[in-house]
């Protein structure tokens, strides 16, 4: 019993020595449980920082200074952007913001100018063209708000550019490209992105679960591209790279790694200009690494259910529902889990290494035990952790620590009271910035990785099932 209080406290001396209080301040939400909404965002010229948090009467507007400390604020009467979705921010040159609101059928913006000099603020209103279809995501670039959609009845996406209250609209035509199966039955880019495969947004920056990355229509955002990447076809990767400057299309293939039983599952991966690929079946498990501009392969590796994964830095796991994982002893009873669940991957990339989870991921409906209603979902992942080199070699056994954002969402699992949490990503740690509905206050932490003693462990298993894009409950 002492030791294990031991443990646990060490633990939590770990945690902390993990997180900073940077700042917090004062900040008065009306029920905010059911009305708040909240940005945390960082000017990407200046390192600014900006908090933006609203109610169902107010808007707040929080503005510290690259060193975190509190510069500016205003509070603004809520007015036409009532029952509204805060969906994203631009900013100017001179360092004013401009917030956007969503409606709920998403045809109509509000677009809310904020002057911080002078305390005022001028709402401006947007109605999407006609031809928009299906708005498939949104996303924050280089100050600037963009929205994604499907034109209606064409082979194109919009691209909704909006900076300074002004819109700019950018169409890219897929109409003259070509998709097809591995059976060579060919399908619309619209069917394609609409009914069969959704766009996943990617965020490359931050480490992605395999429930996301498992998607075979994933979308990277970089500075001055987008890259999609289509693994409908087991065959090969169908990569479109979407020029943000000309409004071109180029496309790529890029051949998975061949099994000897046609009987597979495939699925890719991109990360700084590298497409990651597995291929996998009850027998066989292949992965490479390619070039994005040349194709040339920089890595291959092919095992069968017999041989040992030597390369792997975790158990083999298997997790249902979000339960406790389950260990796999051989490679033999991992592939074949595998062969159950689509096959995914997820690398994300520090300052050392690259750390790549594999494995795969579905989830289903389930049938109640006492209806037939399927109102019940469920999941299973199958997965282990590897570790790459600046070689592309992998390490085994390396005691890198926890990452910054293991630690963070460690930190929001053991903490109540944490409402309205905003994660953002800096030069080198995590800012988690949140409502804290104890103190009525708005408080933002810094999270670095590793921790004190190493000789402690990792009290994480890996980042396949910690790392979330949600924090997990707290009662």
């Amino acid at each position: 019993m002492k030791k294990l209080l031991l443990f646990f406290l060490l633990l939590l001396q770990t945690i902390l020595q993990s997180q900073t209080v940077l700042n917090s301040s004062s900040l008065n939400l009306n029920n905010p449980l059911q009305y708040g909404q909240l940005l945390n965002v960082e000017d990407a010229k200046t390192q600014d920082i900006y908090v933006f948090a609203s109610d169902n009467k107010s808007l707040n507007i929080l503005k510290y200074n690259k060193f975190l400390f509190l510069t500016n604020q205003f509070k603004d009467t809520i007015r036409t952007e009532k029952n509204r979705a805060l969906v994203g921010y631009s900013l100017a040159e001179d360092g004013n913001p401009t917030l956007y609101w969503d409606s709920d059928n998403h045809k109509n913006i509000r677009i809310a100018k904020y002057n911080l000099e002078t305390k005022t603020s001028n709402v401006l209103n947007f109605d999407f063209p006609a031809n928009t279809g299906n708005i498939i995501t949104s996303f924050q670039k280089n100050n600037t708000f963009y929205i994604l959609s499907k034109e209606k009845d064409q082979e194109h996406l919009l691209l909704f550019e909006f900076r300074d209250g002004k819109c700019e609209i950018k169409m890219f035509d897929f109409s003259t490209l070509n998709f097809e199966n591995e059976k060579g039955q060919r399908l619309s880019f619209s069917a394609l992105i609409q009914y069969h495969y959704p766009i996943e947004k990617i965020d490359s920056d931050d480490f992605s679960p395999l429930e996301k990355t498992e998607k075979k229509s994933k979308m990277y955002v970089l500075d001055d591209q987008i890259i999609l990447t289509l693994d409908y076809n087991t065959k090969r990767t169908q990569v479109l790279d979407l020029n943000l400057k000309t409004n071109s299309v180029t496309e790529k293939f890029f051949d998975t790694p061949v099994t000897q039983n046609p009987s597979k599952t495939t699925n890719s991966f991109y990360l700084e200009k590298k497409i990651f690929q597995i291929s996998t079946n009850s027998d066989e498990f292949l992965f490479s690494i390619k070039d994005f501009e040349s194709g040339k392969s920089l890595k291959n590796i092919s095992l069968t259910k017999n041989d040992t994964i030597s390369f792997r830095n975790s158990p083999l796991f298997m997790q249902i529902n979000r339960e406790k994982p389950q260990k796999l002893k051989t490679t033999a009873k991992f592939l074949k889990q595998l062969s159950t669940v689509n096959a995914a991957l997820s690398a994300f990339k520090n300052k050392h290494y690259t750390f790549i989870t594999f494995g795969g991921y579905v989830s289903y409906q389930s049938v109640s035990n006492f209806s037939y209603d399927f109102d019940q979902t469920a999941s299973k992942m199958v997965f282990f952790d590897s570790l790459l080199n600046s070689d592309f070699e992998f390490e085994k056994n390396n005691q890198t620590g926890p990452l910054a954002i293991d630690n963070l969402y460690y930190f929001m699992g053991k903490t109540k009271n944490i409402y309205l949490e905003n994660i953002l990503k800096l030069k080198d740690f995590y800012i988690l910035g949140y409502y804290d509905l104890g103190t009525k206050s708005y408080t933002m932490r810094k999270f670095t990785d590793g921790f004190i003693d190493e000789s402690i462990g990792n009290p994480i298993i890996n980042r396949a099932i910690f790392t979330k894009s949600i924090p997990v409950e707290r009662k």
